[in-house]
């Protein structure tokens, strides 16, 4: 009756990697979830000016210490906060790449595995 498709194991075959698809669909939702909740923190000027991410790369807060209010200093201190800012979302794709390796190794994949975002 299902000759072409190699009995019912073929279809078993089928339900499997549907069933393994929709876990790692619900796994990469709870991470996407996670990646919001984790934080990262970039600084320059050695810490006078710090910048804290999500794992998304979305800014979340800027702490600049007083001491490098200075009118004469504006374009170094606008240097500053640009520098902690990419270096936040720096480490906030370091951590995320970190997370998603995470979890293909648990599900048993490949950590280097290109995923689509």
């Amino acid at each position: 009756m299902l000759k072409g498709l190699g009995g019912l194991g073929g279809l078993g075959d089928m339900a499997k990697m549907m069933k393994a698809a929709q876990e790692m669909q619900a796994k990469m939702a709870a991470l996407t979830e996670e990646m919001d909740r984790i934080t990262v923190t970039g600084e320059s000027g050695a810490g006078l000016v710090k910048a804290t991410c999500s794992a998304k790369g979305e800014l979340k807060s800027l702490d600049i210490d007083p001491s490098i209010f200075q009118p004469s200093e504006k374009e170094v201190v606008e240097d500053l906060i640009l520098a902690a800012i990419k270096d936040a979302q720096k480490r906030a794709q370091e951590r995320t790449r970190t997370e998603q390796q995470k979890m293909m190794q648990d599900m048993g994949l490949p950590a280097d595995i290109k995923l689509p975002f």
